[in-house]
């Protein structure tokens, strides 16, 4: 199999497309630490694939750096690092201002959607340049690619995903550490209840919902392929050729979509 005993690491991985992804990685006979702040639930999934559960909260260089020794110390090096921890914060689908949501707010995101990409990286790659490469897997999500409809700060903090996944990928391509994105629009589980009041109904939405499991499936694929951009939802590729082949009608017509979503 693809991931064969290979030493994985899953961050939020308690539910969603993190348990789906431990339990992708499992059944291809990789050992996986399970990582999450709700310890029950990592603890949960990693019984059930026969992990290990390490209580972990992204946020923090030295919490990360704690998770990937109890991972090495159970399974060996990291072959593989699902950054997958993320949230939804910010949502405002009344439009009264963009720039609005509380600093807290802005500064959570950014350190669960951002920095705990970094925090990984920074624990592992020094490792993985020594042993002569490795690979990242960062859950982001469409919005890093095309923007979020509703919430700046997811939008945004999303984006800034990407950008770091390309710059480590570039930095480090010649030390054969290969990182991917993980790209969906809407996948079927709880967060998506938190992105613009009805999630399942929202912008993301808009092409239909995929299973965590079929997400998950998708991911393992990309990876395993060397693919840096992954895509659950196909149709995402042509929205990001229309985006940079006319950046003004692009904003013009998602200012419509949303128009059309909420009546603004």
């Amino acid at each position: 199999m693809r991931f064969q005993d290979q030493s994985t690491i899953v961050t939020g991985g308690a539910s969603g497309i993190g348990a789906a992804l431990a339990r992708a990685l499992a059944a291809e006979g990789a050992k996986v630490a399970v990582a999450d702040l709700n310890a029950d639930g990592a603890k949960k999934v990693a019984d059930e694939i026969g992990g290990i559960a390490v209580p972990t909260d992204v946020r923090s260089r030295d919490a990360i750096a704690a998770l990937i020794a109890a991972a090495e110390a159970a399974h060996g090096p990291i072959d593989l690092m699902c950054s997958n921890a993320g949230i939804a914060t910010g949502v405002d689908t009344t439009f009264t201002n963009a720039a609005g949501a509380d600093p807290a707010e802005w500064q959570r995101a950014w350190e669960v959607n951002v920095m705990a990409h970094v925090h990984a990286a920074a624990n592992l790659v020094p490792q993985m340049i020594a042993r002569g490469g490795g690979r990242f897997l960062h859950t982001v999500s469409a919005a890093g690619l095309l923007n979020q409809i509703g919430s700046a700060i997811y939008g945004t903090t999303k984006h800034a995903a990407v950008g770091f996944a390309e710059n480590l990928a570039i930095s480090h391509y010649s030390a054969g550490i290969r990182v991917s994105i993980l790209c969906p629009q809407g996948v079927d589980t709880p967060m998506l209840d938190g992105m613009g009041g009805d999630g399942r109904n929202g912008p993301q939405a808009g092409d239909g919902l995929i299973s965590a499991a079929d997400c998950a499936a998708a991911a393992l694929d990309g990876v395993a392929e060397g693919r840096f951009v992954i895509l659950p939802h196909p149709q995402v590729a042509d929205y990001m050729q229309r985006k940079t082949a006319d950046y003004d009608r692009w904003i013009a017509g998602m200012a419509k979509f949303q128009n059309r979503l909420y009546s603004v």
